[in-house]
C-alpha cells in the first residue's frame, strides 16, 4: 500500500517573530554578510549563522545558496535514504536576494529540511504496518509559502505486491480453466443438437417419415394411414363390420 501526503506552511515555527538580529556584519562589493540568530528544527532553540544578500542577480544568489544547501534546485537527492527533491521558486529567491529578512527566513527552511525528513521517517514507522517513506518533495512558490509532499509505503521489498500478484493470477486462471470448461460443455451440447437435427434431416431425405390415423374401425384407419403413406385416398367403404 503507498500513501501520499502533503501540507503547505509558511514556516515551520511561525510562533517565533521573524526580526532578523544582525549580530554583526561586512560589505563585500554589494554582497553584505551577515551575523544573524537563526531558528532551527528544534522549537526554542536557535543557532548563529552568516547569511548573504545584496546579489545583484538571482543566479549568483542560487549559487551560493546551493553551496550551502547541494539538495536546493538541484534535482532529487537521498536523505535517510528517501529520494528528496527541494524547489525554490526563481521569483521568491528574487525577493530574498537583497531582504535580510526573507532570506533569513528562507535559509532557516531550507537549513531545516534534512532534520524535517529525518523526523518525518521515525513518525511514518510509528504507523500500522511499520511503513517506509519512499520520497519527499518540498516547494516554496512565489510568496514563500512551503508544500510539502510524501509517499509511504508498507511493502518496501515489493513481497506484498508480488504475493497479491500471484493470488490474483491463481484467481484469473482459475476463472479461465471455468469459463473453458462451461464452453467445451456448451460446445458439446450445441454439437448433440447439431447431430439431432443433422439425423433427423438424413431421414427426411432418405424418405423416412411417420404416419399415424385414429379412429373406430381398425381396417379403416389402417387404410388412412396406407393412403398417407402413398399419398393416395384411402378406398371407400374400407372397413370392418365392427361397431365401437
Amino acid at each position: 500500500m503507498t500513501m501520499e501526503i502533503s501540507s503547505n506552511h509558511s514556516n515551520y515555527a511561525t510562533s517565533s517573530t521573524n526580526t532578523t538580529k544582525n549580530v554583526g556584519s561586512t560589505k563585500d562589493s554589494n554582497v553584505i554578510t551577515s551575523t544573524v540568530e537563526m531558528k532551527t528544527s528544534t522549537p526554542g532553540v536557535t543557532k548563529t549563522e552568516q547569511i548573504k544578500t545584496g546579489y545583484k542577480n538571482v543566479n549568483d544568489y542560487s549559487q551560493y545558496l546551493q553551496e550551502k544547501y547541494r539538495y536546493m534546485n538541484t534535482g532529487t537527492t537521498s536523505m535517510q535514504g528517501v529520494p528528496t527533491t527541494v524547489s525554490v521558486s526563481s521569483a521568491f529567491l528574487k525577493k530574498c536576494m537583497n531582504d535580510a529578512e526573507k532570506a533569513k527566513y528562507l535559509e532557516e527552511n531550507l537549513a531545516a529540511i534534512p532534520d524535517c525528513v529525518k523526523s518525518l521517517c521515525n513518525s511514518v514507522k510509528m504507523a500500522p504496518g511499520s511503513p517506509v517513506v519512499t520520497y519527499a518533495t518540498y516547494k516554496i512558490d512565489d510568496n514563500g509559502n512551503i508544500s510539502m509532499m510524501s509517499g509511504s509505503t508498507n511493502d518496501p521489498d515489493g513481497k506484498i505486491a508480488k504475493e497479491n500478484a500471484e493470488r490474483k493470477a491463481k484467481e484469473k486462471k482459475a476463472q479461465e480453466e471455468k469459463a473453458a470448461k462451461r464452453r467445451a460443455k456448451e460446445e458439446k451440447a450445441a454439437e448433440r443438437r447439431a447431430e439431432k437435427k443433422a439425423a433427423g434431416k438424413a431421414r427426411t431425405e432418405m424418405g423416412e417419415y411417420t404416419v399415424s390415423a385414429t379412429g373406430t374401425d381398425i381396417k379403416a384407419v389402417t387404410q388412412k394411414v396406407i393412403a398417407d403413406s402413398s399419398g393416395t385416398s384411402a378406398p371407400i367403404g374400407a372397413s370392418f363390420d365392427i361397431k365401437a
